[in-house]
């Protein structure tokens, strides 16, 4: 997760605010296969209340995914990310560096350990957003940072009982303040504490953008294409949760609502410095353009590259 001090250059699969941006021209095609037709209706039960969460029951998040990058021979974790389709996965921007090769893994609950259930699935191709600029967290135009990115699989994967896709929302729904919802990831138990081997849930509840963007909250660096969750110093997600998802049920179906994007570099459980996230019905549009785009046509996206 990013730490808000723009200075500041963390490790991990976190922002660096001294990346440069270079364009690349793709060409794919694209299987179609109905996005919403996996979605879970299940309620994963929750052991507690990440910083401040607890381990999850196995398997109980069955969208979530970890991305790891290939480093000297051996796979790293770096970021989350959550399973919207079988060929397609949700993640953060500021996760992807163009200098780097990356594999997804689901059906994971233990990083330690080779979980039965996991699969492990090769990358065709990233797409970062166009506007995403990791420069800036707000623009000249006030915009949010575009912190989203789509990660397009080499091959569908089979639902199983450790795997499936999780709703989108509706194009544009914003939650109301205090709607409960569940951050899960493999980040770091405390503020530059150990990474988690067993993956993490915790309870966090949404701060609606009237509140999250009072000056002693987030101020103006919080925009309405972004989301809120805690803020009450306690429970918050951290570094290495990035691009993993704020997942909410809504009419019986789990809907993935936030993208990990940003913490605060006081401490990922300060408290009036909630978990922001790339909210993701205000990118709905542009998920499925992307789709379109790729389904024979040339589409050119922004890389991230490490330097």
């Amino acid at each position: 997760m990013c730490t808000i001090e723009l200075r500041e250059v963390e490790e991990d699969g976190l922002c660096e605010y001294s990346h440069n941006v270079w364009v690349k021209l793709m060409v794919s095609s694209l299987i179609s296969v109905p996005w919403q037709l996996l979605c879970p209706h299940t309620v994963p039960p929750l052991l507690a209340r990440v910083v401040g969460g607890e381990d999850a029951r196995a398997h109980s998040w069955p969208w979530q995914i970890s991305l790891q990058y290939s480093r000297n021979g051996a796979w790293s974790h770096t970021c989350g990310g959550t399973l919207i389709a079988p060929s397609w996965v949700l993640t953060a921007a500021h996760c992807i560096s163009s200098s780097l090769t990356y594999r997804v893994v689901l059906g994971e609950h233990n990083l330690e350990v080779e979980d039965d259930g996991a699969v492990v699935a090769e990358v065709e191709k990233i797409i970062v957003h166009e506007k995403w600029n990791s420069f800036l967290i707000i623009d000249s135009k006030g915009y949010g940072c575009n912190d989203i990115a789509l990660i397009k699989l080499s091959q569908p994967v089979q639902r199983s009982d450790t795997i499936q896709a999780a709703c989108l929302p509706p194009n544009g729904l914003e939650l109301e303040n205090g709607y409960p919802c569940e951050i899960t990831g493999w980040g770091r138990l405390s503020t530059n504490g150990p990474l988690a081997e067993v993956l993490q849930q915790a309870r966090l509840p949404v701060v609606d953008h009237e509140t999250c963007s009072q000056s002693d909250w987030w101020g103006g660096l919080v925009r309405t294409s972004m989301v809120c969750a805690g803020g009450d110093g306690v429970v918050a997600g951290c570094n290495g949760d990035s691009g993993g998802p704020l997942s909410c049920q809504r009419n019986g179906l789990w809907e993935v609502h936030g993208i990990v994007s940003f913490g605060s570099s006081w401490g990922c459980n300060t408290a009036k410095k909630p978990t922001v996230f790339t909210r993701v019905s205000a990118y709905i549009d542009w998920i499925n353009e992307v789709r379109a785009e790729l389904w024979g046509w040339v589409l050119p996206v922004l890389l991230h590259v490490q330097v």
